[in-house]
């Protein structure tokens, strides 16, 4: 198992800024996606089979408290953890940090809802798979 401290990075490209040359607000919530996706695959979490490979987490609520902008050329630090693991529910924390000077930038946490497809309803996290995220919770 993985410990808890995650980190990714990616360089801000130009066409993620806008007219003032910082990054566009609707930016931070893709650039949280992106830390997630890399958090998930960093997790091993695939390991379990069907019941992780076939889970579907549809995002409920996200929160984004902005302190400062990024500008074109920054490196982005993004962090990533899981705070709780309710019975269908997970909540999450990314930090964005300037690479370079270590400031944080923004913070997104994000709600997320396991759910069944065919009937769009929220169902129990599979208990091969709670196990693992509650390791994983800081």
């Amino acid at each position: 198992m993985p410990s808890t401290d995650f980190s990714t990075r990616f360089r801000v490209r130009y066409s993620e800024i806008d007219g003032q040359k910082i990054v566009f607000n609707s930016r931070y919530l893709e650039y949280a996606d992106v830390v997630l996706g890399d958090f998930w695959r960093w997790t091993g979490l695939e390991e379990i089979g069907a019941d992780w490979l076939d889970a579907e987490f549809n995002i409920v609520r996200a929160t984004l408290n902005y302190r400062q902008p990024f500008r074109f050329g920054d490196t982005v630090e993004g962090r990533a953890r899981i705070d709780r693991v309710g019975n269908s529910s997970l909540t999450h924390t990314v930090e964005l940090l300037h690479a370079e000077t270590g400031e944080l930038h923004a913070t997104i946490e994000i709600v997320s809802v396991h759910v069944d497809l065919a009937t769009r309803k929220s169902v129990a996290i599979p208990d091969s798979v709670r196990g693992r995220l509650e390791a994983l919770v800081n």
